[in-house]
């Protein structure tokens, strides 16, 4: 069959396009034909170099497709629970980038009625991220404001749309003014521009004093605004620093506020349940931002590492 393999660490130019052993299903396990696999921050932070991954490596988290020799379209759970681990497809094991994957039955799940194959792709690792992180861990509240930084990455997407599901207010931020505006169409109360305006002035302006619960996975370069535009009692969820992870802590700010902070991490299967009943009850949808054929991996990856999308880069073999 043929995948995306990466041989060695490096840029885009490390992805080969290239033909890998069959996977062949062991039992419990079942041979899903791919129809569509998004990327992932994850597949440039494997492809740049994790020492814990070997090599040759499949890359990608998501796919959707249909099992062989039923067709039965399926939605791929990427976070497998086993022996006490959790193992993450195109992590620990070979990925979704390719023609065919061979994984446990269980963590299939029938695609929603109404979604593609591109959008079922383009839901699994951001959404079970976003749900877990407001969900699970913040307690998000109807009613209540979430600021999301960075709307057009696949995580912060992924939480405006759990956050509207939920009955809470979003304000978001972008460097980027058409992607706002595509963000008021999804359903963002509020919007600022990070790079131009006053986001803490902003935030606090719009929420009445400030945001309940913050969303940061950027780190180091926007932790101070954060810690700033919480209100007392904010609940601030992290689940990555993509731009550093040791800002300053500014520990006054946390106990004068009586602020949370919220390490959070994927997700569990009850996670993964609870936002696939979310979008299969039509109250929160993938937003796909490009498609691209599989053969033409590195120009999708180049794309994601540009930021310019919007939503979630997708793949089809």
């Amino acid at each position: 069959m043929k995948a995306i393999r990466i041989h060695e660490d490096g840029g885009p130019d490390v992805l080969r396009f290239e033909d890998a052993p069959e996977p062949e299903p062991r039992e419990g396990e079942a041979l899903v034909e791919l129809r569509a696999a998004s990327l992932n921050h994850l597949d440039v932070w494997v492809r740049k170099g994790m020492p814990s991954v070997p090599k040759p490596r499949i890359l990608g988290a998501d796919g959707a497709g249909v099992i062989a020799g039923t067709g039965e379209r399926v939605v791929i759970n990427p976070a497998i629970i086993s022996n006490g681990k959790m193992h993450i497809v195109g992590e620990t094991m070979d990925g979704t980038h390719a023609e065919r994957i061979a994984l446990p039955r269980a963590y299939l799940h029938p695609i929603p009625d109404g979604l593609s194959f591109e959008e079922a792709a383009a839901f699994p690792l951001v959404f079970l991220t976003a749900y877990r992180m407001l969900v699970t861990r913040a307690r998000l509240q109807q009613g209540e404001w979430v600021l999301i930084w960075g709307i057009g990455g696949g995580v912060a997407t992924a939480a405006l749309a759990v956050a509207k599901a939920l009955g809470a207010h979003a304000i978001v931020t972008s460097s980027s003014d058409e992607k706002l505006e595509r963000a008021r169409g999804l359903g963002a109360d509020a919007v600022v521009n990070h790079a131009t305006d006053d986001v803490v002035a902003a935030v606090k302006e719009q929420t009445g004093g400030g945001a309940h619960v913050i969303v940061d996975d950027v780190g180091d370069a926007t932790w101070k605004r954060t810690l700033e535009a919480a209100r007392a009692e904010a609940r601030v969820v992290v689940c990555g620093a993509t731009t550093g992870p040791n800002p300053p802590a500014a520990l006054h700010r946390v106990w004068w506020k009586q602020l949370s902070i919220l390490g959070s991490s994927m997700g569990t299967p009850e996670d993964f349940q609870g936002v696939y009943d979310l979008i299969a009850a039509g109250k929160a949808r993938p937003v796909v931002d490009r498609v691209f054929p599989l053969a033409e991996a590195r120009a999708a990856h180049e794309r994601l590492e540009a930021g310019e999308q919007l939503g979630k880069i997708v793949l089809v073999p």
